[in-house]
């Protein structure tokens, strides 16, 4: 009877193979490894804490950035002070935009205060400063 199979040869396995799962899940933190980085600003500032309620943030913030060393940044660009009004109108010259002014704490009142005299001599007169939630605002 070569035809007839015996009765152990037809039982099933109950074996779950993970190659293929820890392959997927390698793959996977090797994409996140790589794009975390990508999306945090890569200037150090350690920004205040504010108790206002947020606002919607728009999709592609300018920020200008006051490092604790005093340098100054549009985007993550660094820009000497005077040429902060001319490197904004080589991104668009926009003056109706809204423009984000991030400082340090370490930054003392009167040099944010010429920041924001220069952008409002140039022209900018939308400018936003920002903060950390300090933990009591409720946002709409």
């Amino acid at each position: 009877m070569a035809g007839h199979l015996a009765k152990n040869d037809l039982q099933e396995t109950h074996e779950i193979n993970v190659t293929p799962f820890i392959d997927v899940m390698l793959v996977l933190l090797i994409i996140f490894m790589v794009a975390a980085p990508l999306a945090t600003v890569d200037l150090p500032v350690e920004l205040p804490a504010s108790n206002a309620a947020p606002h919607e943030k728009p999709d592609k913030p300018l920020y200008v950035t006051i490092q604790s060393d005093l340098a100054l940044a549009l985007g993550e660009t660094p820009v000497k002070r005077a040429d902060l009004i001319s490197a904004l109108e080589a991104r668009g010259g926009d003056k109706s935009r809204r423009i984000y002014l991030r400082a340090d704490t370490a930054v003392p009142y009167g040099e944010m205060m010429a920041v924001l005299e220069r952008l409002r001599a140039g022209g900018y007169l939308k400018v936003a400063l920002v903060a950390l939630d300090a933990g009591g605002a409720k946002g709409p």
